[in-house]
């Protein structure tokens, strides 16, 4: 099993690579931009949605599967 320290590491940089991509999708020329918005919508916005939760309620998440298994 992962230690919890490379686990949110891994979690951490999930987040700030899918994160990144906002920035062009903001910034962006608008007519370049259009043809990405589902894939935002769709990709990019739920991953860093959930790396972003897992953060900050995983270790309720782990303890509660960790319960149930034992």
């Amino acid at each position: 099993m992962m230690s919890s320290n490379a686990q949110r590491s891994i979690v951490r940089w999930i987040h700030i690579i899918f994160g990144l991509p906002i920035l062009g999708y903001i910034y962006g020329p608008q007519e370049e931009v259009q043809q990405y918005v589902s894939v935002f919508r769709f990709v990019f916005v739920p991953v860093i949605l959930l790396s972003g939760l897992w953060m900050w309620k995983g270790h309720l998440v782990t303890r509660a599967l960790s319960k149930g298994s034992g």
